[in-house]
């Protein structure tokens, strides 16, 4: 019985008093990320595989780019990443640059208008989008990006890894140096100060000091 009449004032409290002063910390949530505009398809998009990536897709018709790698679609807006399980629904906003991004060439419309890559040529081939889905896993283990070894890419000469890491680093010096991604970085540098937890320090009370008692006049004799 006592259990149970303690346990009910314990809910009453933890309902009565909210969590903040009973932790004594109070926490300011910063303005939520928005989420980009849709994008308008009149049909689900077909992509062709990115030469010298791990698997990447991009949809070459649009003016922005979407990305499909891992199971997932992504797009750069504003300095910021989303990916979704959708093409056209469902943005989540990314905390970071994709894995992937860097090994793409920033020049690759160019090549893929002039069907060449680095002077190779590109027969490249546009992958339906149910094809996409229905095969990208198997494609990654098989590692032939859209059904092809070498990304449609002919004579292509594979890059070594010192090369590819030298690239990546100056696609990334790149990136960061882009007006809408430093804008976007420090946004989440001044987010981040705002989300600190301000923890409200409480002083301990101090107990008042029970005044000593004076010994009877027995004990001071006793002590005498």
């Amino acid at each position: 019985m006592k259990r149970l009449f303690l346990g009910t004032i314990l809910l009453a409290l933890a309902i009565l008093i909210p969590i903040p002063t009973m932790a004594g910390v109070s926490i300011n949530i910063g303005i939520p990320i928005p989420p980009p505009p849709p994008i308008p398809f009149a049909a689900p998009p077909s992509v062709i595989a990115m030469p010298e990536t791990d698997g990447v897709y991009v949809d070459p018709d649009m003016d922005a780019d979407l990305f499909f790698w891992n199971g997932f679609w992504w797009r750069l807006w504003e300095g910021r990443w989303y990916r979704s399980a959708y093409y056209d629904r469902d943005w989540a906003y990314y905390d970071n640059v994709p894995s992937f991004y860097f090994n793409i060439d920033p020049h690759w419309r160019t090549y893929y208008r002039n069907h060449s890559w680095y002077g190779h040529e590109w027969n490249y081939q546009r992958i339906p989008y149910q094809r996409l889905h229905d095969n990208w896993k198997s494609w990654q283990a098989k590692k032939t990006w859209g059904g092809q070894k070498t990304w449609g890419v002919q004579g292509y000469p594979p890059r070594t890894q010192a090369h590819t890491q030298v690239l990546r680093q100056q696609r990334q010096k790149q990136y960061q140096q882009r007006p809408e991604v430093q804008k976007h970085q420090e946004f989440m540098r001044q987010q981040k100060q705002v989300q600190k937890p301000q923890v409200q320090q409480r002083q301990p009370q101090r107990q008042p000091q029970r005044p000593q008692a004076k010994p009877e006049k027995g004990e001071e004799e006793h002590r005498k």
